[in-house]
């Protein structure tokens, strides 16, 4: 396999996470967009570890299990700020104002 190919498509997926941090003002989108970036360092750990050995692979699971827990979290706090706000908008959520 050849890494050229799976390292441009990382870079490629991590650019558009980060695009879509940078422009989204959507919470939902910007947890898709944080969780693409997470996959596209996915990506390159497996793609990288076929020549630095299996410690790549094993980092994924990290990267996996810390991508679960936001994922649960974060929704979790985008649900309750939707049932007080009723948007899920970041330019209308400011929870630190009275």
């Amino acid at each position: 396999m050849l890494l050229g190919p799976s390292l441009a498509l990382s870079a490629t997926l991590f650019t558009i996470g980060v695009v879509g941090v940078v422009i989204r003002r959507n919470a939902i989108v910007l947890f898709m967009c944080i969780e693409l970036m997470l996959n596209a360092v996915n990506l390159t750990f497996v793609a990288l570890s076929q020549y630095h050995g299996l410690s790549g692979q094993i980092m994924v699971f990290f990267v996996m299990t810390v991508a679960a827990a936001e994922a649960a979290v974060g929704l979790a706090i985008i649900l309750a700020v939707f049932r007080h706000r009723q948007s899920v908008d970041l330019q209308n959520i400011n929870l630190l104002r009275g």
